[in-house]
């Protein structure tokens, strides 16, 4: 029989998107075939820190304090140039080391979706699964994005960046009246490198707008100012390799009772009716009670299009692992936008492979994403010296 496979799956991190990342991180750790792997969590605190221990396991265990945290055993990463990779344990557990096959990066926004995490991966040489490095930065960057997917053919909002000023003060309405005359509102300002719905707002006029981005540029140096779209529907769907080809999940409807879909109500409302359906259980219990409609009845043509720019989104950024897309929709024009790419959505999106046709279970998307890293890892490796004979400046000892 084979060896189990080491899976390090790592969540948390230094993101105000951390503790969604640990509930999605907790659903894939659970989910993975203990036929097939020997999984164990990696949680990265707030701090940096990261962490290994059998407490990680429980949902109960979050957010650790410090007392908790001392329990636990703080790991750094090592790589010799071989695999597997280790996680060497600090200060009294140094002489501890846990070797890593694979990473299976479970992160929500800033510092691990956003391509950082897998720069890290990369320069140890270590397999990890999802997005590469460019892919996952340009996704996470709401402009770039945009500019990306220029040209593939895929309907994208304009935008407005706004940098956040490197000194002195913000602008009072009338400053930014004069700055960008050609506005017209209502608009949606958003952070440009955040996700879950975090720090988005509605604004109606030029003081609404001034209002706005205090907060935001709390959290990213820029905010992204986009047409608001009325009648708003969203769908989103999921796309992955699965097998050599490049699949669509089922597609989903999310359900508000506002016209802009915030965090909480994405992550923390309740609902249940006729109809709706809700994020499955998993042993870390999820994202619950988000209410949607799972493959809901489209618009003529709707459907076909939005598999059809979802894959052509998902092959203009050399996609990898299983991006959800989500697009906006005005119901009543039957017009169709792509709103954002996102490299690691909540749950990986599991529950809309599920409902796909044919079905993909949550395990078996997950083997599909260990086995797409593996590869992905070897077609990249470099030899073990990557300097040319005809460029080396020194003689090798």
């Amino acid at each position: 029989m084979a060896r189990r496979q080491n899976i390090a799956v790592i969540f948390g991190g230094r993101s105000p998107e951390h503790d969604v990342s640990i509930v999605s991180g907790l659903q894939a750790l659970h989910a993975l075939d203990p036929d097939l792997f020997e999984a164990f969590p990696v949680y990265i605190a707030p701090t940096g820190q990261w962490y290994c221990g059998e407490a990680l396991r429980d949902r109960a265990s979050y957010v650790p304090g410090k007392a908790d945290l001392a329990k636990l055993t703080q790991v750094v990463l090592e790589s010799g140039g071989g695999l597997p990779a280790r996680l060497v344990g600090r200060g009294e557990d140094g002489a501890r080391a846990i070797p890593v096959d694979l990473f299976l990066p479970v992160f929500h926004g800033l510092y691990g979706e956003d391509g950082c995490i897998q720069g890290l991966f990369e320069m140890a040489g270590v397999p990890y699964a999802g997005m590469r490095v460019m892919s996952a930065a340009v996704l996470m960057d709401k402009v770039m994005t945009k500019q990306a997917l220029a040209g593939t053919g895929v309907p994208v909002l304009p935008s407005l960046p706004i940098r956040r000023p490197q000194v002195g003060r913000l602008w009072l309405p009338r400053e930014l009246e004069a700055m960008y005359p050609d506005l017209t509102f209502p608009v949606i300002v958003k952070p440009r490198s955040l996700g879950s719905s975090i720090g988005v707002s509605k604004a109606r006029d030029w003081q609404e707008l001034a209002d706005a981005l205090p907060e935001l540029f709390r959290y990213d140096v820029c905010a992204v100012v986009e047409p608001f779209v009325q009648n708003l529907v969203e769908y989103n769907i999921a796309v992955a390799r699965i097998g050599g080809v490049v699949r669509t999940s089922a597609i989903e409807m999310p359900k508000s009772s506002s016209d802009l879909l915030d965090f909480k109500a994405k992550y923390l409302s309740s609902g249940g009716g006729p109809g709706q359906k809700k994020l499955g259980t998993s042993g870390s219990q999820g994202m619950l009670s988000l209410t949607r409609d799972i493959n809901p009845t489209l618009p003529p043509g709707a459907e076909a299009n939005l598999r059809r720019w979802a894959e052509l989104a998902f092959e203009a950024v050399e996609g990898a692992g299983t991006p959800r897309i989500d697009f906006m929709c005005n119901k009543a024009t039957g017009e169709i936008w792509l709103n954002e790419i996102n490299a690691c959505p909540g749950s990986l999106g599991y529950f809309l492979w599920e409902a796909a046709r044919p079905p993909v279970l949550f395990s078996h998307l997950l083997e599909g994403l260990i086995a797409e890293g593996h590869a992905l890892s070897r077609r990249m490796r470099l030899p073990a010296d990557p300097t040319p004979e005809d460029a080396r400046l020194f003689r090798r000892r």
